[in-house]
């Protein structure tokens, strides 16, 4: 691969479902022929595959037509998913540019033969730390989602040959290790799966043997030689028949291991470990999901670290992760691993002698736990027992029994200089040397996430594991909302999740996700085995919550008020008084984060939801709800009151991002004091919170939000602000209009906002209501007579973010009235007053309207320039919602320039963001453009089937603006096929749209359509009339989008250039109503064009 720069953040994964991953992130691979295609690179990294194999890979023995150009399309996307320059043509072919250590099909036979060489030369620990190592990369089958493709199933057969082969010497490696317990417990399904496999019945009997049960080990032979002959007509080999009569003679013994893996004796005299060498771990009864990368963190922490502890909150999966990281390292500890269990010990003088038991240690003289013997001759009969054998001990549950854990830790790791600790906690043991490791939530899948994406993340992947156990058959796939809203709503807590997916055998995973909000009655039953602190979510809390002292209670129930999490100003202002000072909050909190029950963040503090849930019960009970509850009303409304003036200036995101931030507690603020009566606390909420929901997108959200507060003012508002109760009308009036909600209580507030600004308050308004009755005019009543005399109220105006608005919103409606120079200059000094004030909404939506001239006028390159300047403001914004019809016309831009690949591309961003926001005319939009692209390449039959998806998804609050242009084209397209009938009434349909619309640039676009059908039922003079009426009211003569093209060369061809100018300069100065009479005319039917 020389002269090629190999990307090495990225890697491929195999082995199981096809993954591939940039920088640790996952990379979307869709479509099973992309995948295949990818497959068949990946057998033989960095070598070309040639175009017959990938052909014969992708599409077997049925290639479509075109192959060859298929497969190049099929290479392109591939090498838009993962990036310039990996997928390379080399020759007759392709191959992949990866360094082949990035795929881990060939680290794993690496691994394998490596490890197969290191047992070969007698060193029998390394041999099987190399070959787990290669085994775990596994994660299910190979290329598990490409099964019957028959040229990877080639591959699949080698490597599991691979992986049957390195597993037989892992098992080889163990048992030359004396682990046959643990070789034991796996065989019986290995040799299940591959009867006629001697290595692994010679492996099962020398098991048998090891654990001194020769007479199964004999049976075992005998059961292999029945087989083989039912199987294969003959007797097993010389090799297994010697093997079975060294055991009848018992005469076997297994090889001895290295020296180097025979550990000293001690050198006290202490008793010995009366359990076996390796320790004293359980099997797991079930899975190990979602903890790899803590896995891997833990082992390097152990290798540097003679004491590790892991920390988190109770269900956090401590303890499995740390018997896994402690069987995970067992290879390297001669003296084994060993679990000192100190959740049942009450008494702190009794966790020397846990420890002691759980070693095993034999010593008959020493007391009971109880007879008074002091607690440090017991630690210095452990540390004896230890002395310098190399082991590690697992010291669990320690957070009720911390100082004694500490002391014994700390004793330990001093004086035995080849112990290892390794603890769990719900707060670190505090001592010197101490590496924390924390262990949060798992890993829950993005908003975004695709249906293929969220199985692979840890906290679905556990319930989707344990689902399966209790529910044979259950399909993640048909129930993936329901499982992620349960995900999610337990903050990805192994233990709640597990309790959760136990209730599967009685409820559905959409009945356990409606039941959430009482999980604490919900999710009991756990394990019976368990700890009874694991059998319940609520046993779980509380054991936690019965160690803190009460002024730590007190403040962890008062922060349950926080939906979204406290900075520290918001707890100190809102959870001191009533016995807690405001300067003992900072080091509390600290001691809560210490003990996991709060986490800490960049700039706040969070708690889990179920520990929320758990502290919110407690702060019902206390009796202080209501006064805590209005504290935090209050102190974010004065947060929402600081920030408004912000975000129509420099600060602007700045403040959207503090008011994001904030976003859950603001609509906890909004709804309790909504619910508790709080009129004016509500009403002056909605009011400071209304422009921030707009700029951010959430206008319905907002405006459904806001409609509750506003019932509280019916009756009473005399005795309101009229401030806050005129700035509440707009904010809820402006929302509701904007997101086409709630549409007559919307109009009905705008006009209350107007009603109180005249009537009760003096000029000048606040900036919001400064602009309420251009809204009005503008959005509601349609008046565009009215809105364009009030947008010159607003130049005197002292707030020039107000004079800026005015002169926007005038030069929209000069350009929308047909008077484009006028309306241009108005919005370029828009956008400079805009720029001076530094509010980023109003520069992206003057650069938006620059760049819809552009458009008009041809100019593609500005339009493009404009417009995706317009875009990364808006984005800036977070309101990305916003800019989907702004890619529409982005997308119509590229067209323009000749570059439909950009276009399309930007299509597809903008079919992702309406359908993840569910804007039904965002999706009509991007078919309609689709559609006329495809008529415009004469595909009609794609220009049908998008305009048909269009259509379906045009709801009735679509703009009328967008409704025409639909209509249009659908007439253009019944033209096009010769269907003069329905273009008409299509077109006639358009016109009337459009004319409600009162935009001119669209009723222009409505008549050019007219225009074409006079063309087509054999008028060409009516036609060029029509085109000139068109450019008046569009208000430019610009000839640029295809069918106005189309139109206008076809009429000139029809009637000659001096005809065609007559009839153009007639139509340019004929009153609209003449025009529209002209285009609604009856055609004279399709013939000869006539001159």
């Amino acid at each position: 691969m020389e002269g090629v720069s190999l990307d090495t953040r990225m890697s491929f994964a195999v082995l199981g479902k096809l993954e591939v991953h940039r920088a640790g992130e996952p990379v979307e691979v869709g479509g099973q022929r992309l995948r295949a295609l990818l497959a068949l690179l990946l057998i033989d990294p960095g070598r070309a595959v040639g175009l017959d194999a990938l052909i014969a890979g992708v599409w077997g023995d049925r290639p479509p037509a075109g192959v060859a150009n298929a497969l190049q399309a099929l290479v392109s996307r591939l090498r838009s998913a993962l990036g310039a320059g990996t997928v390379i043509a080399d020759g007759s072919g392709y191959r992949l540019a990866v360094d082949p250590e990035r795929v881990d099909a060939h680290r794993f036979t690496g691994l394998a033969a490596q490890g197969g060489e290191i047992l070969a030369a007698g060193d029998p620990a390394a041999a099987a730390r190399t070959l787990r190592a290669a085994l775990a990369l596994w994660r299910g089958p190979a290329f598990a989602d490409l099964a019957g493709n028959d040229v990877v199933a080639a591959e699949v057969t080698r490597l599991e040959s691979i992986r049957l082969t390195a597993t037989e010497d892992r098992l080889e490696a163990d048992l030359r290790l004396a682990r046959h317990a643990e070789v034991l417990a796996e065989l019986p399904a290995l040799v299940a799966a591959h009867p006629l496999r001697e290595r692994l019945r010679a492996q099962r009997m020398r098991a048998l043997y090891g654990l001194g049960r020769h007479v199964e080990a004999l049976a075992a032979y005998q059961e292999a030689r029945a087989e083989f002959a039912d199987q294969l007509g003959a007797d097993p080999s010389p090799a297994l028949s010697d093997l079975h009569l060294a055991m009848l003679r018992r005469e076997w013994q297994e090889p001895r291991r290295a020296p180097a893996e025979i550990s000293a004796p001690p050198a006290a005299t202490e008793p010995p470990f009366a359990r076996e060498p390796g320790g004293n771990l359980r099997a797991g009864l079930t899975s190990f999901v979602g903890r790899e990368d803590d896995l891997a963190k833990t082992g390097e922490l152990l290798a540097g670290h003679r004491l590790v502890t892991l920390i988190g909150p109770g269900g956090a999966g401590k303890t499995r992760l740390a018997v896994e990281s402690a069987r995970a390292v067992a290879d390297r500890m001669p003296g084994g691993t060993w679990l000192a269990e100190l959740a049942p010990v009450a008494d702190p003088d009794e966790v020397p002698y846990t420890v002691l038991t759980a070693l095993g240690v034999r010593d008959p003289l020493a007391p009971a736990p109880r007879a008074g013997r002091p607690r440090e001759d017991a630690t210095a009969r452990l540390v004896r027992s230890v002395g310098d054998r190399e082991l590690l001990i697992v010291l669990d549950n320690c957070e009720h029994l911390i100082d004694a854990a500490a002391r014994l830790a700390d004793r330990l790791v001093a004086e035995c200089p080849r112990v290892r600790v390794l603890a769990t906690s719900r707060e670190p043991l505090g001592i010197t040397g101490e590496a924390l490791w924390p262990v949060g939530p798992l890993a829950l899948p993005p908003r975004d996430a695709t249906a293929e994406q969220v199985p692979r993340y840890p906290a679905v992947a556990l319930f989707a594991d344990r689902a399966a156990a209790v529910r044979p058959g259950f399909d993640l796939a048909a129930e993936a909302g329901a499982v992620l809203r349960i995900c999610r709503d337990l903050d990805g807590m192994p233990l709640a999740i597990e309790l959760a997916a136990a209730r599967l055998r009685s409820l559905s995973a959409g009945q356990i996700a409606d039941r959430l909000s009482d999980r604490f009655r919900l999710l009991t039953g756990g394990s019976r085995t368990a700890l009874p602190r694991h059998q319940t979510l609520r046993a779980v809390v509380s054991w936690s919550w019965d160690l803190l002292e009460e002024p730590e209670r007190t403040l962890a129930a008062r922060l349950a008020v926080f939906a979204g999490g406290a900075t520290l100003d918001g707890a100190e202002r809102v959870c001191a008084g009533g016995g807690l000072d405001p300067a003992d909050v900072l080091d509390l909190l600290a001691r809560l984060v210490d003990k996991s029950l709060v986490i800490a963040e960049a700039d706040r503090y969070r708690m889990l939801s179920t520990v929320r849930a758990y502290a919110t019960e407690r702060l019902a009970e206390s009796g202080e709800e209501h006064r805590v509850r209005l504290a935090h009303a209050r102190f974010y409304t004065d947060f929402a009151a600081a920030a408004e003036p912000g975000l129509r200036g420099r600060e602007q995101l700045k403040r959207i991002g503090e008011l994001t931030a904030e976003g859950d507690n603001l609509a906890a603020a909004l709804r309790w004091a909504t619910e508790a009566g709080e009129r004016e606390l509500a009403l002056r909420l909605v009011g400071t919170a209304g422009w921030y929901w707009w700029l951010i997108g959430h206008r319905a959200e907002g405006a459904y939000r806001a409609h509750p507060a506003l019932a509280l003012a019916a009756g009473g508002e005399d005795s309101i602000d009229p401030r806050i109760l005129a700035l509440a009308h707009m904010s809820f009036g402006i929302n509701a209009a904007d997101a086409g909600v709630l549409w007559d209580e919307a109009h009905a507030s705008l006009r209350t906002a107007i009603e109180i600004s005249r009537e009760r308050l003096t000029e000048p308004l606040p900036p919001m209501l400064a602009v309420a009755e251009m809204i009005l005019a503008l959005f509601l009543n349609r008046d565009v007579t009215e809105a364009l005399d009030l947008t010159g109220r607003l130049i005197g105006h002292p707030d020039p973010w107000v004079v800026a608005i005015g002169g926007l919103f005038r030069g929209m409606l000069l350009i929308n009235g047909s008077r484009i120079a006028e309306g241009q200059a108005e919005v370029e000094e828009a956008l400079w007053r805009f720029r001076e004030i530094g509010d980023r909404w109003g520069i992206g939506n003057a650069m938006a309207v620059l760049s819809e001239l552009g458009i008009m006028r041809g100019d593609s390159e500005r339009s493009i320039r404009d417009m995706r300047d317009a875009i990364a403001v808006m984005d800036e914004l977070g309101a990305r919602e916003d800019t989907a019809y702004l890619r529409s016309r982005l997308a119509i831009g590229h067209n323009l320039a000749g570059d439909r690949a950009e276009a399309e591309r930007v299509l597809d961003q903008m079919l992702a963001i309406v359908r993840r926001a569910g804007d039904r005319a965002g999706e009509a939009s991007v078919h309609s453009v689709r559609g006329d692209f495809a008529r415009e390449d004469g595909d009609l039959e794609s220009a049908r089937r998008h305009y048909a998806a269009g259509v379906s998804a045009l709801g009735d609050k679509a703009p009328p603006q967008l409704r025409a242009l639909l209509t249009s084209s659908l007439a253009l397209l019944a033209e096009a096929e010769g269907d003069l009938a329905r273009s008409r009434r299509l077109h006639l349909r358009s016109l009337e749209i459009a004319l409600d619309g009162r935009d001119g640039p669209v009723l222009g676009g409505a008549v050019i359509g007219c225009a074409g059908l006079a063309l087509a039922e054999g008028d060409p003079a009516r036609a060029a009339t029509l085109l000139g009426a068109a450019a008046t009211i569009r208000g430019f003569d610009e000839v640029v989008d295809f069918d106005h093209v189309r139109i206008t060369e076809n009429t000139k061809a029809a009637l000659g250039p001096g005809t065609h100018f007559r009839c153009f300069e007639r139509g340019r100065s004929m009153p609209l109503g003449d025009v529209l009479a002209l285009a609604r005319a009856p055609g004279g039917g399709p013939g000869p064009a006539r001159r």
